[in-house]
């Protein structure tokens, strides 16, 4: 089975060495978004609830880059340096993703890059 490497203006350019998503067969990878804007590659504001928006903005980019939505996200992973937020990402999410939602985990780090509040990643399986 090959792999492909998913890649959109909509989302963040990669600041590291990795791939905006990666597609093997019908199931796709997506790396850590943070709530950078695409365009400026700048934090979309300090308010978390605007940084949780841009990050679903961004996973709805690429999820549309690799052909499909976030209707299709099996698997989600939220980063959060404030687990007491948890009920923003909650109602933010229903905003971006539909029952049935995907797995789900939520965990509280120290720090995540360029000082962002919230970073989610994911895995999404494509109808065949």
């Amino acid at each position: 089975m090959s792999k492909s490497v998913i890649h959109t203006d909509r989302a963040p350019q990669a600041i590291g060495t990795y791939s905006q998503a990666i597609k093997s067969g019908t199931t796709v990878y997506l790396s850590g978004q943070i709530p950078l804007v695409p365009e400026t590659m700048d934090m979309v504001s300090e308010d978390f609830a605007e940084q949780a928006h841009q990050v679903f903005k961004n996973i709805q980019a690429v999820c549309e880059a690799a052909g499909g939505t976030t209707a299709d996200l099996a698997k989600v992973n939220i980063f959060l340096t404030d687990l007491g937020k948890f009920a923003i990402v909650n109602d933010v999410m229903s905003q971006y993703i539909k029952q049935p939602y995907p797995a789900r985990a939520a965990v509280q780090v120290s720090a995540l890059p360029r000082g962002a509040q919230i970073e989610i990643d994911g895995v999404m399986e494509l109808p065949e």
